[in-house]
């Protein structure tokens, strides 16, 4: 009876040294950094370029927010940067003669031309319709070739709350001629409202005609 006694508790030891094995915890690491977080891209300004048009013109669009955009167009021009910013800041009412199919007139309401706070009527063709456009001259800077215009009253209040027109000309750097820099501010009135590219390209082929003129007179 002793015996049996011993076998079954030298038993019972073996029992509870038997050792217990235990699966280790898987860990799960994310092989690169985009699968550790979570990343949002957002997408650069999209570039609007038009069809059929020669190598010295850039066009592009930014939009800021649903309603709020920029537009811009580089022109390069053979005339002086000097001569083309004095004809719209000089006498913009010469640009009707030198560009009728899109300029019909340009009248001066208030001020004197090419002053800060003067106020300029025009009358243009666009999109197939004559329009017309009240503006203020916001800034003037001889030094950057730079003029500033924001319309207050016309065609263009009515799909816009507010519009700012720059036009700055560059000297080419090392070599004749300059380039032409349209730059567009606006607010949609809604998100429907198409941003205003064509009247970008009135602006660049406008600016192209001018600078023919510009030559022949030289």
């Amino acid at each position: 009876m002793a015996e049996a006694a011993t076998e079954i508790a030298k038993k019972m030891e073996e029992k509870e040294e038997m050792p217990v094995t235990v699966a280790p915890t898987k860990t799960v690491e994310a092989t690169n950094a985009e699968e550790a977080e979570t990343k949002v891209t957002v997408a650069p300004p999209k570039k609007v370029e038009a069809t059929n048009k020669p190598a010295e013109e850039e066009m592009k669009t930014t939009e800021t927010s649903s309603l709020l955009g920029k537009l811009e167009a580089y022109v390069e021009i053979k005339a002086s940067a000097e001569q083309f910013h004095h004809m719209f800041a000089g006498k913009p009412h010469h640009v009707s003669k030198v560009s009728p199919g899109y300029i019909q007139g340009c009248e001066l309401h208030e001020g004197d031309w090419g002053k800060p706070g003067s106020i300029i009527f025009w009358n243009y063709f666009h999109d197939g319709e004559a329009k017309v456009a009240k503006e203020r001259i916001e800034a003037v800077d001889p030094e950057k070739n730079l003029i500033t215009f924001r319309v207050l009253e016309g065609d263009l209040m009515k799909e816009y709350k507010s519009f700012l027109a720059t036009l700055q000309v560059t000297p080419t750097h090392g070599g004749t001629g300059s380039t032409v820099n349209w730059h567009l501010e606006y607010e949609k009135i809604s998100a429907e409202v198409a941003h205003p590219e064509t009247l970008l390209q009135l602006c660049v082929e406008m600016s192209k005609e001018v600078d023919e003129h510009l030559l022949s007179e030289e």
